[in-house]
């Protein structure tokens, strides 16, 4: 799979301090396997974030893509890369924000219809109509947890909250909020019936991914206690262990581009 980034300088206030300020071009090799000839390209800063979902999908499913990075200037809101993307209607299927996919010539837009797109294209929905209902209710789940913690409002660009305040708000979210919500996540997958540490069917699928995304590709921050609060939910960590296991997915983190987030 070759991954080719043409990187665009843009700020780094969007994400605290990361990765390179100056552009460049590099190619990733993995294991290729592709069935198509549609043309993707993905749009986003040079960090996981948003996008990294889409990449993880397409890892698995071993398929060719541009991957375009904003680079990120440490310690600036200005973002010339990003601005000039806004201007000239490149964002405008995201509501001029970042991330959009390109396939084909069409744009489209919003995190979660990417890597659903990408999810139905590659047969990461499920084998039939059920299991594909039942991927789409764990992602969904996934969502509403993270969701919640951004509620709690603890992150670094919450600016009218006392670090004292937000620590307090942390503290809540990890050690009860959290495990709490995992714990009902952990039934629901268990209710689902997968097989082989797959929460849907007996192949990884986008809830899997979804899952993986929630507990391992978090803030780095939040890494470790986030493992902690799904420390009681073995059935989560098995679809993470087969998200991480897989070929695609291993060669992906090993040789993507380093960044803080």
């Amino acid at each position: 799979m070759r991954f080719v980034s043409r990187v665009f300088v843009v700020t780094a206030a969007f994400f605290g301090s990361c990765c390179t300020t100056k552009s460049s071009t590099f190619a990733l090799a993995t294991s290729a396997r592709s069935d198509t000839t549609t043309s993707i390209t993905i749009k986003y800063f040079d960090a996981r974030g948003a996008a990294e979902g889409s990449r993880l999908l397409l890892a698995i499913a071993g398929e060719d893509y541009n991957d375009e990075r904003f680079t990120i200037t440490p310690g600036s809101f200005d973002s010339p890369g990003f601005k000039a993307a806004k201007e000239d209607g490149s964002l405008s299927m995201n509501m001029n924000r970042a991330p959009v996919m390109v396939v084909d010539g069409h744009t489209i837009g919003q995190s979660k219809a990417m890597e659903r797109y990408l999810a139905n294209r590659f047969g990461l929905m499920g084998s039939n109509p059920i299991e594909a209902a039942l991927v789409d209710c764990i992602s969904e789940h996934c969502r509403d947890v993270k969701d919640a913690q951004m509620a709690k409002r603890f992150s670094m660009f919450v600016k009218d909250k006392t670090d004292e305040e937000k620590a307090i708000a942390q503290k809540e979210w990890f050690e009860t909020d959290m495990p709490a919500m995992l714990a009902k996540l952990e039934t629901s997958v268990k209710q689902c019936g997968g097989t082989n540490d797959c929460a849907v069917g007996n192949s990884v699928s986008y809830a899997d991914v979804a899952i993986y995304l929630l507990l391992k590709e978090c803030f780095p921050a939040y890494q470790v206690a986030t493992l902690v609060a799904a420390e009681d939910c073995p059935t989560l960590l098995a679809c993470c262990e087969t998200v991480a296991n897989h070929p695609g997915v291993k060669d992906w983190i090993e040789k993507r581009p380093k960044t803080n987030f």
